[in-house]
C-alpha cells in the first residue's frame, strides 16, 4: 500500500489508465475478431466497414498514445493485404 500522498495518487491514476488503455485494446481486438469473420464470409461491403472502423480506432489508440504508429501502419498493412488476397 502506498504510503505518500503522491504514492497514492500514483496508485489511482495507474488504474485509470490501465481500464483506458484495456478498454481501447478490447475495442480492437473485438474490431480485428469482426474483420477476420467478414473475410471468411466473402462479405466486400463488411470487410470495407470494419477496416474502417479498425483504423479509426487504432487512430484514436495511436493519438492518445496506447500504441505506436509503426505497429498500427503495419497492422494496417497486413490487413489490407489480406483483403487484397481476397
Amino acid at each position: 500500500m502506498a504510503n505518500h500522498k503522491s504514492a497514492k495518487k500514483r496508485s489511482i491514476q495507474s488504474k485509470i489508465k490501465n481500464s483506458v488503455n484495456s478498454k481501447y485494446l478490447s475495442k480492437i481486438r473485438t474490431n480485428l475478431n469482426k474483420f477476420n469473420d467478414s473475410i471468411k464470409s466473402q462479405n466486400i461491403g463488411e470487410v470495407q466497414n470494419s477496416l474502417k472502423e479498425i483504423n479509426s480506432i487504432m487512430a484514436k489508440a495511436v493519438k492518445k498514445g496506447i500504441l505506436k504508429k509503426q505497429y498500427m501502419s503495419r497492422k494496417l498493412s497486413s490487413l489490407s493485404n489480406q483483403i487484397k488476397k481476397n
